[in-house]
């Protein structure tokens, strides 16, 4: 039960009956910005000015004793240049009560989305170490709106994004490892520079431990780094899905950068996009402000993405052969887009403003 629906309903066949050939979609009845203006205010007179060719004031004239008359109006007045602001009475308001208690939940839920699916990505903090504060943002703004969207009546499919490809994950297989052996008992000293010296690996390493025992202490990297990188992984994404748990926050799909490289589909996205005339061989400018000694113009794979307002091509390829970070995200949306989102929501952290173009 919406009374601003039920209402509008009213207001727009009064707009009919007294000019059956105008177009009243356009017509709202909303909360007035101060509520001392009343209950509900319409833009009916200023929707229908131009199409009947009269005064707004006198469009609102013209409405005004239909609107008196509906039941349950206790005052209607026009207002500025044609607004119409109403009060029902209060019984009116008192009568929705029964239909939240019985509706529950379920109060307020519309059919506006229709069934539409979209999908909501949010959160997909780096499987590195424990979320911050900047990820516990993005996912409480994007569970709210996930659920808005639900509440309005869309199929909304929350995401998570692993990003478990590339140098990053070799870093944490490694720092891992070296609590592993921390767990069977050996002393690390300190944890050399470039690995991850948070004590939260020591959960990884003693996971190691369980599951390989003392074995992998005197195996080749080969060997324990992707038993490590597996077990390392899954602790870190369970330690960062017991922290949304703890924020009510649950996640339907949690889709692996990995698992999109094995199966193809960044090719298959570099493909798409190629047949957009938006991949091609070139070779960037040099970075703004002071060159950096290493660089050196090379022919790259790149994106692009000046076509959409970026301030530059960006690189699909690294210089080593590797895909760049972007590579996975091409992948992704042409991923959702395969799954049928046409409308795919992205909450980007406050450190990602830059991305939005490309």
């Amino acid at each position: 039960m919406n009374l601003f629906s039920i209402y509008r309903e009213h207001l727009l066949a009064a707009a009919q009956a007294l000019w059956p050939e105008a177009v009243v979609d356009a017509i709202t009845l909303e909360p007035p910005r101060d509520e001392a203006h009343g209950d509900m205010a319409t833009n009916a007179a200023m929707v229908l000015a131009g199409q009947v060719k009269q005064n707004p004031r006198q469009i609102a004239e013209a409405l005004l004793p239909s609107i008196k008359a509906l039941p349950g109006v206790t005052q209607a007045n026009i207002a500025g240049p044609g607004f119409i602001n109403l009060t029902l009475a209060p019984e009116i308001w008192r009568g929705v009560l029964p239909v939240i208690l019985n509706s529950g939940e379920a109060f307020g839920d519309s059919r506006l989305g229709g069934g539409e699916k979209v999908n909501v990505e949010y959160v997909s903090a780096n499987p590195t170490g424990p979320m911050h504060v900047g990820h516990a943002r993005g996912a409480v703004v994007g569970d709210a709106l996930a659920n808005l969207l639900a509440k309005a009546g869309y199929d909304v499919t929350r995401e998570y994004y692993i990003n478990d490809a590339g140098a990053q994950v070799e870093k944490v297989a490694c720092s891992a490892y070296l609590r592993y052996r921390e767990a069977c008992g050996e002393a690390i000293g300190e944890i050399p520079e470039g690995l991850y010296p948070g004590e939260y690996m020591k959960r990884a390493g003693a996971a190691i431990r369980v599951v390989h025992g003392e074995k992998l202490i005197d195996a080749p990297e080969a060997e324990w780094l992707p038993l490590c990188r597996e077990i390392a992984l899954a602790e870190m994404m369970k330690m960062i899905k017991e922290d949304l748990a703890d924020l009510a926050i649950h996640h339907e799909v949690f889709t692996s950068e990995a698992a999109l490289l094995s199966a193809g589909k960044i090719e298959a996205a570099i493909e798409i996009l190629r047949g957009y005339d938006l991949i091609y061989r070139g070779v960037l400018e040099p970075p703004k402000g002071k060159k950096p000694e290493d660089w050196e113009p090379r022919e790259q794979l790149l994106l692009r993405s000046t076509t959409y307002g970026d301030d530059t091509d960006r690189a699909v390829l690294k210089s080593d052969g590797s895909y760049a970070y972007i590579a996975g995200d091409l992948a992704l949306a042409a991923d959702k887009l395969a799954r049928g989102f046409n409308h795919q929501i992205l909450v980007l952290g406050a450190d990602h403003g830059g991305y939005v173009k490309r």
